[in-house]
């Protein structure tokens, strides 16, 4: 029940309603990592359970979005980042309905295992809008016309970038760095006109090891009593912000120097974790000023974590990059269990009713029980190379590898 409560009110925040079958942003409807669907495929392979398959261009790691009858993803054409594009395929059939590129022509920063375009778009049903880094934000329509454009600035790491726009009522709001220059941006929708922005001090190329420091987190909508919250990790901090005119709310100590996973909150915990063996955190959501009191634990040293976790009533559920399952009693910060899965793993873990899933850097899906005892339900592999994370929608699985766009339909059961 207090999951499906918090669905709801975070639908709530959603621009337009999203629908059940639509899987409109990085982390789904709601951007918790869940779908009110429920029944997916559990049985797949290389060459069964597959409705399509494109070929894609070169490798990429952004997920894919899905609206209706139309999939979209953000894609560098070339390796070298010089064409940067927004596809639509016909989520039927898997044709190419249209491909719109961004030329760039300047020099930036990227790690071979984080290709350019790794940031996944964002859509309301209307227009669909993708950030490409220094080559800046697009916005088009279902039909490929370019309606605006908004050039942001160069922005250098040599890790790259990966945070994804998200929509909150007329606006669309971005983490944009890291690197030297570090700022949250909220744009109009509909015309990409600037409607506030917050400087974020602090950053670094990350030549050395010494400045190794930044933050990839996607920012997370959240509904705390009669007002939302924008939770953005920062190095060092997890910050609250007015959606609003991002006017800083509350702010909570305890991250490290490093952070690639998304906060993932109920209106009681929000749950923030630091990368490369940093730290984790939890704190209640809610009030103003220094929110480090309020927090509920905090975990000096973890794995190497990635990919962004999911809430299941008292417990949270995330697989770090080694390939673990962990799941960590949501108040306490207690590890309930910690198994090993298989093979080195970036992507997020998404769920549908009471299933997770969570895919492998080698293409393999586990599929796993949302419940505080260890189930390993299935495991289906397309046996190539992927760091991104699945959309479940319209009761079908959409991963994207270095190869391919895979719609997956499933094994039908016997």
């Amino acid at each position: 029940m207090r999951r499906l409560l918090l669905i709801l009110s975070l639908t709530l925040l959603s621009a337009s309603f999203a629908g059940a079958a639509n899987w409109p942003n990085w982390r789904g409807p709601t951007g918790t990592g869940f779908t009110s669907e429920a029944d997916f495929p559990d049985r797949w392979s290389s060459t069964d359970g597959i409705r399509w398959r494109l070929k894609l261009p070169s490798a990429g790691n952004s997920t894919p979005i899905v609206w209706g009858d139309r999939v979209f993803l953000t894609q560098s054409i070339d390796l070298e980042g010089t064409r940067r594009a927004v596809l639509c395929v016909d989520r039927k059939s898997g044709k190419l309905l249209w491909q719109q590129e961004t030329p760039f022509a300047g020099a930036e920063a990227t790690h071979k295992d984080n290709p350019f375009c790794s940031a996944s778009p964002v859509t309301d049903g209307t227009r669909v809008i993708a950030w490409h880094g220094s080559a800046g934000v697009v916005c088009y329509d279902f039909q490929g016309k370019l309606l605006w454009r908004r050039d942001l600035g160069e922005f250098q790491h040599i890790w790259g970038n990966a945070s994804s726009p998200i929509l909150y009522r007329d606006t669309v709001i971005l983490n944009c760095g890291p690197g030297e220059r570090q700022f949250l941006v909220a744009l109009d929708r509909r015309t990409g006109k600037e409607v506030w922005r917050v400087d974020e001090p602090g950053g670094r190329f990350g030549k050395n090891n010494a400045e190794w420091l930044g933050s990839w987190s996607t920012p997370t909508l959240l509904r705390v009593g009669d007002r939302d919250e924008l939770l953005v990790s920062w190095p060092d901090t997890l910050k609250a912000y007015n959606p609003e005119n991002g006017k800083l709310l509350w702010h909570c100590a305890g991250l490290t120097k490093l952070v690639y996973t998304s906060v993932v909150a109920t209106p009681e915990v929000a749950v923030a974790m630091s990368g490369y063996g940093g730290a984790a955190i939890a704190v209640r959501p809610g009030g103003s000023g220094d929110a480090t009191p309020r927090r509920l634990w905090r975990e000096e040293q973890n794995r190497q974590r990635i990919g962004s976790g999911v809430i299941v009533g008292e417990h949270f559920y995330l697989v770090n990059e080694p390939g673990t399952f962990q799941c960590i009693e949501l108040k306490t910060g207690k590890t309930v269990f910690d198994e090993r899965l298989g093979g080195a793993t970036w992507a997020s873990l998404v769920g549908a009713g009471d299933r997770l899933y969570a895919t492998s850097m080698r293409g393999e899906t586990f599929i796993l029980g949302a419940k505080p005892e260890f189930t390993l339900i299935a495991r289906c592999a397309l046996e190539e190379r992927t760091l991104a994370t699945p959309a479940l929608a319209n009761g079908e699985i959409f991963i994207r590898t270095h190869a391919n766009l895979y719609c997956i339909a499933g094994v039908p059961k016997r």
